[in-house]
């Protein structure tokens, strides 16, 4: 595979007909404002000229249930997104590793549609394969083995169970302790398989992929096959990144800065 660098950025916005946007990995939280006013703007500039916004996971940087749904810094975000779903935009859902509690409640809170993953989209007559990544990470093996008993429904109805403020806390030190796995981990283990995506391509029958989770933004071509990686988001830090991918009613596809500007 060829990994494509993200190339300096040319004086164009948005296709004249963008029919849907992707995003992912935006962590967002109460304590880095900078991003979740760049993800408001993004809504409002962008995500309403779109027919379709799909959210390919890790939208906050941990959620722990759909009962913190009143706290004030995610019903600003359940807001925006409500705002774009009454434009008339439909918006899709595919759970992240940080925010795989996110449930019904939200979904009905914020007007969006919770996806299963893979999820084969049909996008300007173009077959997508859509995940938020982390599964194709199987060289990880302990992430895998973690991945799979918190995925598990009884795990989730037991850990939820729990107070609000003890899953709160949990999660804290589980945040800690992936910060320092991370540290003894290397790049490789880190990302996707080769193995998992020739997987996934043959089992959704697409000859596209598009996904986030690794913070690796390129372009990756083989075989007529083509895999796109969706940037993280971090504007509370120096230098800024973030951005999205759009596809338009042709099946083009563009990838674009936190400005709105296409990656040539």
């Amino acid at each position: 595979m060829i990994a494509g660098q993200a190339n300096p950025a040319t004086p164009h916005s948005l296709p004249a007909h963008p029919v849907a946007l992707l995003i992912s990995d935006l962590h967002l939280q109460e304590s880095h404002p900078r991003t979740a006013d760049a993800f408001f703007r993004f809504l409002t500039e962008h995500a309403k000229a779109a027919r379709a916004l799909y959210l390919l996971g890790d939208l906050f940087e941990y959620w722990a249930g759909d009962d913190d749904l009143g706290s004030p810094f995610p019903q600003s975000i359940i807001d925006a997104i409500r705002a774009v779903v009454d434009a008339g935009v439909a918006v899709f859902w595919i759970a992240g590793n940080r925010d795989f509690l996110v449930g019904q409640g939200f979904a009905d809170a914020a007007g969006l549609t919770l996806l299963a993953e893979p999820h084969v989209a049909t996008i300007g007559g173009r077959r997508i394969a859509l995940v938020h990544g982390d599964a194709q990470c199987t060289a990880d093996t302990n992430y895998m083995a973690f991945r799979a008993q918190v995925r598990e429904p009884t795990w989730q109805r037991q850990f939820l169970a729990l107070p609000l403020a003890q899953r709160k806390t949990i999660i804290a030190g589980l945040r800690e302790g992936s910060r320092e796995a991370h540290g003894n981990k290397t790049i490789e283990i880190m990302d996707v398989t080769a193995g998992a995506i020739d997987a996934l391509y043959a089992a959704s029958g697409a000859d596209t992929i598009i996904h986030g989770h690794t913070h690796r933004p390129a372009l990756h071509e083989a075989g007529g096959k083509r895999r796109y990686v969706l940037p993280d988001w971090e504007l509370d830090a120096s230098p800024a990144r973030g951005g999205w991918i759009a596809v338009d009613s042709d099946g083009a596809i563009t990838r674009h800065d936190v400005d709105g500007m296409i990656l040539a």
